[in-house]
């Protein structure tokens, strides 16, 4: 096991590495953030001191090895906008985001798994009909459009929740949270909900396959032959045995989510780095762009580690091929 994750581990090293690469020159060869950030009416003595002040005057192989050495001491540059160091700037926005993915991952998992559960076990049913249905109708709609009706329905029309910002918050352990008062959780619902619509469709539909998949295998047969309850068989037999591509499928979209929740932020206005890269992108801060993207890639890379740990626990087949690989 554990030279199995030392593996992982370099493995998770060079992906990081290598996506530093792509992800510093991507964003360094698009557009000019000096056109920006300097006046119009601004001399060419005053342009040039402000692009030896960012550093811009290097060629982009030295800005490069000069971004990975203060990558190394957890410094990305600083914002050119917000003249603070871009990582600060970006991890005062994280828990707002993780805040937001978290719950819509758990709405996933608390409305995806049940209903894919019964549908797979009554595929035949017209609820089942009509879980599906709806499912179709959560893969198909698009989250902006979602998003607008949501605000128009539940703010705009009955006047039951706010339409956008993250209302009050509370601390725990040191971070500001919505959930935790009541205001904050009502302006946390819509967002929630409008993010988490795609991710319960999926979950849901996942979770469903993998139970008429397991369901006519033998050893399901014999569980019930012992004389084992249905709920037992269920609960253990058969969930435990579709959990893996579940497992895969939340860890994966949980970083999907923190890094598109862009468009949900956006309507929303909430408070998220979603919105921030958004505001960011539009003045080209090169800084917060980079620290934004890098940390989305150790996020996914992270995630990644973790899932395939937790395959480890789920089904010891998986350790033991990894092994003899």
């Amino acid at each position: 096991m554990s030279e199995w994750l030392f593996r992982r581990l370099i493995q998770a090293m060079f992906v990081m590495l290598a996506m530093t690469m792509i992800v510093f020159v991507a964003v360094n060869v698009i557009g000019n953030p000096v056109d920006i950030l300097v006046p119009p009416d601004a001399d060419q003595v005053e342009r040039q001191r402000i692009i030896v002040a960012l550093g811009l005057d290097q060629p982009l192989w030295a800005q490069y090895v000069q971004f990975l050495k203060g990558a190394l001491h957890g410094d990305v540059g600083v914002s050119y906008v917000y003249n603070e160091p871009a990582l600060r700037v970006i991890l005062q926005r994280l828990p707002a985001t993780m805040e937001l993915a978290v719950c819509a991952v758990i709405m996933a998992v608390i409305f995806g798994i049940p209903l894919g559960l019964y549908a797979g076990l009554k595929p035949d049913g017209f609820a089942s009909r009509l879980i599906m249905t709806g499912s179709i109708l959560g893969f198909s709609l698009p989250t902006f459009w979602v998003g607008l009706v949501l605000i128009m329905v539940f703010a705009v029309q009955l006047g039951w929740l706010p339409s956008g910002g993250r209302g009050e918050t509370a601390p725990l352990f040191g971070v500001q949270l919505s959930f935790l008062t009541r205001d904050g959780l009502a302006h946390l619902l819509l967002p929630a909900i409008n993010l988490s619509l795609f991710k319960i469709s999926l979950v849901l539909r996942l979770t469903r396959a993998g139970v008429m998949e397991v369901l006519p295998l033998d050893y399901i047969k014999f569980a019930r032959a012992k004389g084992l309850s249905e709920a037992r068989v269920i609960g253990v037999h058969v969930l435990k045995n579709i959990m893996i591509p579940v497992v895969t499928v939340i860890g994966l979209e949980f970083g999907s989510v923190i890094a598109f929740s862009v468009v949900t932020e956006t309507i929303f206005s909430w408070p998220g780095m979603g919105k921030l890269i958004i505001d960011s992108i539009n003045v080209l801060d090169r800084p917060i762009i980079v620290a934004y993207l890098m940390l989305i890639v150790v996020l996914f890379v992270t995630i990644n580690l973790i899932v395939d740990i937790v395959y480890t626990l789920l089904d010891p087949r998986v350790r033991v091929g990894g092994q003899e690989a």
